[in-house]
């Protein structure tokens, strides 16, 4: 299928600068670009292109229409035409983007005959309150998802302002859309800067009838740009067409298989590697796949899995006399760095007996990492770094690596590994795939914007942007005729780089965190014996311990440096401020909220209730039965209210949600697992919904896993291996400005090989 298209624009007026085109910070952006401190138009940013919106009508039917979005600071608009090109249609929905807003990704999703990406947003206080909107491919998803991070930041900032703006924010999201025809108002002035993204709807008009049927020097870097130190052992043995083959080491003389990898650099977007990876085309697998490529989906679920059946006549393999095929299946994810990771495994499937005439093959596990690269300003060719991961047996691989043993090349294992040349090859071949970035600047006079001369109707402000989309559509909304305009083909669009900046981490002097400056120094610290407090899950006492948990060093994760803003160095992080006490491994029929007020809770015994303040992080695992992983920190005195904890603890949802983060780093464990799971901070607040409770002593932080279908998938690959698997979690606010580095790590926890049958019955 073609582009999702459209463009999104951002605005910034004559005297300002306008900003990152992304929030979050360890998800990929630089927070030093997105920071609203002018509160004037020159902040303000406008985005706008074609989607598709989906929904249900009133009578039951399902529908995907083309539809022509704007986002105008934290206002939304929906239309049946370009605006632009059409300047007196009015929008047929609108609504604001607050700041409890939550856009998931729900990855794949199959629309009549068309693959779609679909994009959730939802009311994380509310998730009755929700719509969907899409798009062809999984780039442009992501370009939308920073659109609407911006309109939330300027949401979040508006919000800060002041009582005044907090209560016309209220307002705002209770107008009916509904109602009166609002009167009209000038929004923003001073308009400049406008961006694009996609190709426009001509190419979504083809979708569309298918749809209908018809760094520094001394600095040190990790190979993964990852926030956990991994133990690895990458050696290069071999370059194949400017490929690299590596093997790691550690694993081949760990004597359990070995586990080899294929690098190359492709002058491509990561956004379009990871579509040609992914896509099951004939003709396009043909050339660049010499294994699988004839492949057949046989069953998907959630947007994110799915399970494919392939054949081939390995035709160079002399001594194979029949057919073969296979079965595997795919779990793929964008993290919020940019990178996609596609897992794939040998799987059976009832829809997928042996066939006759054909021998069935297990193929290899494996994966595929997908990264952008960053590339000169000047520069006007997009680079991502490919990375395909095996495990393979020992047979063949040692005389192959020390003779190039012809045997070797003439097996599934090398065909898998050459699948990275081949792809290097055909995109450098396909000028359209290596074409210039459909993201474009265009600068235009004061004004120079959508319907009525760049103003917003508002005469009773809109209300929410989900509420606004998710009611039912008309007859009148479902005209065709009004999607089927067109836009210049021969329009030229000059490429913006979105990709992000891949840290690189530094090897500097450890310090722990000053506990005077997070802490109240003017009261005694008290003595938190550790065996006062007792949870259902044991404390580790050796590494032969099961189902237990300790609490390393931050010795292992990397965070940002006292110099981070200036040159995004990251140093080894030191001793936790908060001891880590207790920690709770509930089983329960349903998701449990506030559970410190939980009579069996820690908080609520008698040693709990003298410890001068206790971070309860409440880890909701969805599973059948459903999990909690309660983990317990604690001060030995009143936290500091003028520091960065003492922000974090008496500030607002929306404070938190920016700041909460979590290092995940797997120790031991199966390497799929570590590929998935990975060693890349996450901002929490924006990857699931996060609820916070704060009372008497306690901060309370429930996260629920299972509202992304991203990390519904990661956690699912993890329990099936949990046994097996040694964890460590590091949690730590981020910091943002240059008074609050360099960071420090509140606490951490290991979990050594935790079994499911230990979790201690919890009654909701």
């Amino acid at each position: 299928m073609a582009s999702w298209g459209g463009a999104v624009k951002k605005v910034a007026s004559e005297g300002g600068g306008g900003g990152s085109e992304s929030g979050g910070s360890e998800s990929g952006a630089d927070d030093r670009g997105s920071n609203y401190s002018s509160g004037n138009s020159s902040n303000t940013f406008e985005y706008f292109g074609w989607v598709y919106h989906l929904g249900v009508n009133s009578i039951g039917h399902e529908y995907c229409h083309l539809r022509y979005l704007c986002i105008r600071g934290k206002y939304v608009e929906m239309y049946k035409r370009d605006p632009r090109e059409n300047p007196g249609v009015k929008p047929i929905r609108r609504g604001v983007v607050g700041h409890t807003l939550m856009v998931e990704e729900l990855g794949r999703r199959k629309v009549n005959s068309g693959d779609l990406y679909v994009l959730r947003f939802y009311n994380r206080l509310d998730e009755t309150r929700k719509g969907e909107i899409a798009c062809a491919n999984a780039g442009e998803a992501r370009k939308w998802m920073e659109a609407f991070d911006h309109a939330k930041q300027q949401a979040e900032y508006e919000l800060s302002r002041g009582a005044s703006t907090r209560s016309k924010l209220n307002v705002e999201n209770e107008i009916n859309l509904e109602g009166r025809r609002p009167r009209v108002r000038r929004y923003a002035h001073g308009l400049k800067k406008l961006i694009r993204i996609g190709q426009g709807p001509e190419m979504l008009l083809r979708q569309s009838s298918s749809l209908d049927g018809r760094g520094r020097a001394d600095a040190f870097f990790d190979a993964h740009g990852g926030d956990a130190v991994e133990a690895h052992e990458w050696k290069c043995v071999r370059t194949i067409n400017g490929v690299r083959i590596f093997e790691d080491v550690a694993s081949s003389e760990s004597g359990k298989g070995i586990v080899v990898k294929a690098v190359g650099v492709v002058e491509a977007s990561a956004d379009t590697v990871f579509d040609v990876v992914l896509s099951l085309d004939r003709h396009q697998r043909y050339e660049w796949d010499t294994l699988t490529g004839d492949l057949e989906l046989v069953d998907s679920e959630n947007g994110h899995y799915d399970v494919v059946y392939g054949v081939f006549d390995p035709n160079y393999l002399t001594w194979w006399r029949s057919k073969r095929d296979f079965v595997f299946s795919r779990q793929w994810f964008r993290g919020q760095d940019g990178t996609y990771t596609i897992l794939q495994f040998p799987a059976v499937h009832k829809k997928r007996p042996p066939k006759s005439g054909y021998r069935r093959t297990k193929i290899n596990p494996s994966s595929w990492e997908i990264k952008n690269l960053n590339t000169s300003s000047s520069s006007k060719v997009a680079q991502c770094l490919v990375t395909q991961t095996l495990e393979i047996n020992t047979k063949g691989w040692f005389k192959w690596k020390k003779d190039y043993s012809p045997k070797f090349e003439k097996t599934i294992p090398f065909a898998l590994l050459s699948q990275v040349s081949g792809l290097k090859e055909y995109v450098g071949a396909n000028p359209a795939l290596t074409a210039e970035s459909p993201t474009t600047v265009i600068h235009s006079k004061i004004s120079d914007v959508l319907a009525s001369n760049g103003e917003l109707e508002v005469a009773e402000a809109p209300d929410e942007f989900y509420d606004a989309i998710a009611g039912d559509s008309s007859s009148e909304d479902d005209n065709s005729d009004d999607d089927s305009e067109k836009v210049n083909k021969n329009r030229k669009f000059k490429l913006k780089n979105v990709s992000w900046a891949i840290a690189s981490l530094a090897l500097q002097r450890m310090s722990a965190p000053d506990a005077n400056k997070e802490l109240n120094p003017d009261v005694t610290p008290i003595n938190l014996d550790a065996f006062q407090f007792h949870g259902s899950m044991q404390r580790g006492g050796d590494e032969a311990d099961t189902s237990c948990w300790t609490s390393p060093s931050g010795t292992g994760f990397m965070i940002r440096g006292k110099t981070y803003l200036k040159d995004s160095i990251k140093v080894k992080g030191g001793e936790p401020l908060l001891k880590l006490i207790a920690v709770d491994w509930f089983n329960v029929d349903n998701r449990v909220d506030n559970i410190a007020l939980h009579p069996k809770c820690l908080v609520q015994s008698e040693a709990g209730k003298k410890v001068p303040f206790i971070l309860v992080i409440n880890l909701q695992v969805p599973a059948k039965p459903n999990y909690s992983m309660v983990l317990y920190y604690a001060a030995d005195r009143p936290v500091n209210k003028n520091s960065l904890l003492g922000k974090f603890v008496e500030g607002t949802d929306m404070f938190r949600d920016s700041r909460f983060k979590l290092i995940p780093s797997i120790v031991e464990g199966y390497w799929m697992v570590k590929r998935a799971v990975g060693t890349k901070a996450c901002l929490l607040g924006k990857a699931v919904t996060c609820k916070y409770l704060r009372q008497d002593n306690f901060l309370e932080i429930d996260v629920d896993i299972g509202s992304s279908s991203v990390a519904r998938s990661v956690i699912g690959l993890v329990l099936g291996y949990v046994t097996s698997i040694v964890v460590d979690l590091a949690i730590l606010i981020e910091a943002k400005e240059e008074a609050e580095l360099p960071e420090y790590i509140l606490g951490t926890v290991r979990l050594n090989r935790v079994r499911l049958d230990s979790a201690v019955r919890l009654e909701n």
